[in-house]
């Protein structure tokens, strides 16, 4: 038995447990408290929404419908384990069970099978809406289940219950299946395993590793051919690639080109270059002698 917790209670509780929570709307006023009472609280109970969508499932949750006006729950939880409060006090979600289950929840014992509805369970229960079609093939995220079990976690902290406070829809009233895809005993054990430590902060999906880059490859440059290798007649796609690096150095004197045959042209491109690197006379003679060369860093072809 406990008082049920104030709005920032509960809010503080959920992100000490390390959970992402979004306030929505007015949750803090929206409750049923006119229709009864909201405590004592004796535990937690886990629904699955039965729709898709962050948005509209979290809306319905908050407003309800014509045939149960809401809020259905406390807090929605949805597929990347935000939890999206929507009401505060009681709430239409648990409906009526079993006496006998009830008094197991608050003796903290192992649950008796549920085959009566003589109880309402809304004053007594928090409960969490989980975004799930409910039909056993909708998958269960890994975030979305580590977010109910820090969730029912949290209030259970607060209150200093156990993990047998809480207790799945279908473990109170007779004929809910909800929530399917899960066992609550498995979930309980999580949630056991969680009140044994203190809390601890959500743990985030790593990122992808960026795709490995290939270090850029060096630059690799034509060996100097010899000085015989430039002569009237040569035909190379080498002496095409000089004359280019010439003319990239502001040492060309062609007309047109340059090409792959070695002209005057070339020679007096190449002359040029021996001048700018300082060369005089003889030795700036338009032929390509091997310090030149490497200098001029002809690419390869």
């Amino acid at each position: 038995m406990a008082t049920p917790l104030t709005a920032d209670r509960l809010l503080k509780a959920l992100r000490d447990e390390g959970l992402k929570v979004v306030e929505h709307r007015s949750w803090r006023t929206n409750n049923r408290n006119h229709k009864g009472p909201w405590g004592p609280t004796h535990g937690v109970m886990i629904h699955h929404t039965v729709t898709s969508g962050t948005t509209s499932s979290v809306e319905l949750c908050y407003n309800g419908h014509s045939a149960l006006p809401g809020p259905l729950c406390h807090g929605v939880i949805d597929k990347d384990g935000t939890v999206h409060l929507v009401g505060n006090g009681r709430a239409n979600h648990a409906g009526l069970g079993d006496d006998d289950v009830l008094r197991a929840v608050i003796a903290e014992k192992e649950l008796p099978p549920d085959n009566e509805a003589n109880t309402d369970g809304n004053p007594h229960f928090y409960g969490f809406e989980c975004v799930n079609l409910g039909d056993g093939k909708d998958p269960w995220p890994a975030v979305q289940l580590e977010a109910i079990e820090r969730a029912a976690a949290a209030v259970c902290r607060a209150h200093g219950w156990t993990e047998r406070s809480v207790i799945g829809h279908l473990e109170w009233q007779p004929g809910k299946v909800d929530p399917r895809g899960f066992t609550m005993n498995s979930m309980r054990s999580r949630i056991g395993k969680r009140l044994d430590s203190a809390p601890t902060p959500a743990t985030k999906p790593k990122p992808p590793k960026p795709p490995a880059t290939k270090p850029r490859p060096m630059p690799t440059y034509e060996p100097f051919p010899g000085a015989a290798f430039f002569k009237t007649g040569r035909n190379s796609t080498v002496i095409t690639a000089m004359g280019k690096r010439l003319v990239a150095e502001g040492c060309g004197r062609y007309r047109v080109g340059p090409g792959p045959k070695w002209s005057q042209a070339d020679r007096k491109s190449y002359a040029a270059w021996q001048r700018k690197l300082g060369y005089t006379g003889a030795d700036a003679d338009g032929i390509p002698g091997k310090t030149s060369w490497d200098r001029l860093k002809v690419p390869n072809v």
